[in-house]
């Protein structure tokens, strides 16, 4: 339906962009829908949510989906115009551990 599971990024134009076979017009139409059908396609399929999110320099909301037991990721984009694209998917997820973003008291 959107995709298959070894969709590779590559980087075109500034932009993660999906490579699989086909032209650049059937790759756009195979990998992009609305928001909640792709969220839907991907909660159902693989058991995706969300886990992170942030709007990039042209406007895009970045979200990053994992299955809860992070075999699986996705990065989609949701453009201001209201398309959803998924850009990048793969395997073997893993959180990195980070310094806290608790503010600290300055003394």
């Amino acid at each position: 339906m959107f995709r298959k599971r070894a969709i590779a990024p590559v980087v075109a134009l500034g932009l993660i962009m999906p490579a699989s076979l086909g032209n650049a017009e059937t790759q756009t139409e195979a990998n992009c829908g609305q928001r909640t059908t792709v969220l839907e396609y991907l909660s159902s399929k693989y058991s995706e949510k969300p886990i992170a999110m942030g709007i990039a320099a042209n406007g895009g909301l970045i979200e990053v989906l994992t299955s809860t037991e992070g075999s699986t990721f996705t990065i989609i984009v949701t453009m201001p115009e209201g398309e959803t694209c998924m850009v990048a998917a793969g395997e073997s997820w893993e959180t990195l551990p980070g310094p806290s973003l608790a503010k600290k008291p300055h003394i």
